[in-house]
């Protein structure tokens, strides 16, 4: 009898959420995600300085000095933990844009390509790399620019249809939904008690993707920071889901059945209607929500964190 990891895999692309690629092998997904936080924590490991140190050794040769120097090894590095997980996972590995850069889409759109650069001389096709990029307006309007160009974007820090469907409308390749913050606020914020079947968080990722499928947007959805097996569970059928390791060992060590949750056909009959997204709704509408304004600065503020504390440990390497 299959277990419920793989009673999953059969109906939703199960991603690892993860930057400890010596766990992956053990739950043969798809693709995998990465981020600064997770990078952060596989650095502080020490199985993991030799990446580090070929990254150093990777632009030894490079005039750079101070902070470009830094800046420099910080793109191999991340590189580096991107090439070791495709050599585990069939599919593709998410490297994300520096967090700082969120709100300058001229920034994003260079530092996108030259991480794709470092890929592809590595040997590694674009069609393998997923560019992470948080889901501001301007991070939105780098993606439309990459896509043009052939590298795929992943839409990071989500809370909101509004947007899922600026994503969508710019052509994304992916969206990231984030599932357990979007329950962590309304916990903060409400005196309800939540659990599978009214989790905040569950019921946006099934809102975003019922609009997805009813509208025809090629835009892939994928279900990401969750907190239990039961948010994970009500969204199977979804097109992929990233899962943390523990949360994959968990699923790994249970034989419970898996039912579709989400359906693309019955999608197609919803009663919903078009938003309209422009940059002036975009900004309103965000403004509107506190829930996903908040968490989407916290978010940033996180990430942009957890990377100068990257920096802080590559500065004192070299």
């Amino acid at each position: 009898m299959a277990n419920t990891l793989e009673s999953l895999k059969k109906m939703t692309t199960v991603v690892a959420d993860t930057g400890d690629f010596e766990t992956l092998a053990a739950y043969t997904p798809q693709d995998a995600t990465t981020n600064p936080s997770l990078i952060l924590k596989a650095l502080q490991k020490s199985e993991y300085a030799g990446v580090l140190d070929d990254a150093i050794q990777s632009t030894s040769d490079s005039s750079a000095t101070g902070e470009a120097r830094v800046d420099l090894v910080i793109d191999h590095l991340l590189v580096g933990f991107g090439l070791k997980i495709l050599e585990i996972v069939p599919g593709r590995v998410s490297t994300e844009v520096d967090a700082r850069l969120s709100f300058d889409t001229e920034a994003t759109v260079a530092k996108a390509r030259e991480l794709i650069a470092l890929y592809e001389a590595a040997g590694i096709g674009r069609e393998r790399v997923l560019i992470k990029i948080a889901s501001t307006w301007e991070g939105i309007r780098a993606a439309e620019i990459l896509k043009k160009e052939g590298i795929r974007c992943n839409m990071t820090l989500l809370f909101s249809l509004t947007q899922a469907v600026a994503c969508a409308e710019a052509g994304a390749q992916l969206i990231s939904p984030f599932v357990g913050r979007i329950l962590d606020w309304f916990k903060a914020n409400t005196d309800v008690s939540y659990d599978r079947s009214n989790d905040p968080g569950v019921a946006s990722v099934k809102e975003i993707y019922t609009y997805y499928k009813k509208f025809g947007h090629d835009t892939e959805v994928m279900g990401a920071s969750f907190r239990n097996i039961g948010e994970i569970l009500e969204l199977a059928g979804c097109d992929l889901l990233t899962i943390s390791p523990n949360l994959l060992e968990e699923l790994q060590g249970m034989d419970e059945a898996v039912e579709r949750k989400l359906d693309a056909a019955e999608s197609k009959n919803a009663d919903i209607e078009r938003l309209d997204v422009c940059e002036k709704s975009f900004r309103w509408l965000m403004n509107e929500d506190a829930m996903a304004t908040e968490k989407l600065a916290q978010g940033i503020r996180v990430f942009g964190q957890d990377m100068v504390k990257v920096r802080e440990i590559v500065a004192k390497k070299l």
